[in-house]
């Protein structure tokens, strides 16, 4: 989940895990793209305020629907994994 919240930065983990060398936080960053839909919280913005409002709180937008004229964004985030790492 570190890695994912990073976006992938290797430096960043490697601190987070206290790992001495990179070539052992590599092992880990490759499961990035091995979430689940129930590893993540998820809401819906269909007003601008809404949108700029999960923007700042880090929320990310995945997906946007038209209905009825009107859109729908959907953001996600991961699920708090209990330990704030400074990322």
């Amino acid at each position: 989940m570190l890695a994912y919240v990073t976006n992938g930065n290797v430096l960043k983990v490697k601190a987070a895990l206290r790992h001495k060398r990179i070539e052992n936080t590599m092992k880990y960053i490759h499961t990035i793209s091995n979430f689940k839909d129930e590893d993540f919280e998820e809401t819906v913005a269909t007003a601008p305020e809404e949108i700029r409002k999960l923007g700042k709180a880090g929320w990310t937008k995945y997906d946007e629907a038209n209905v009825n004229g009107s859109w729908i964004h959907f953001y996600r985030k991961p699920k708090k994994f209990g330990v704030n790492f400074g990322v």
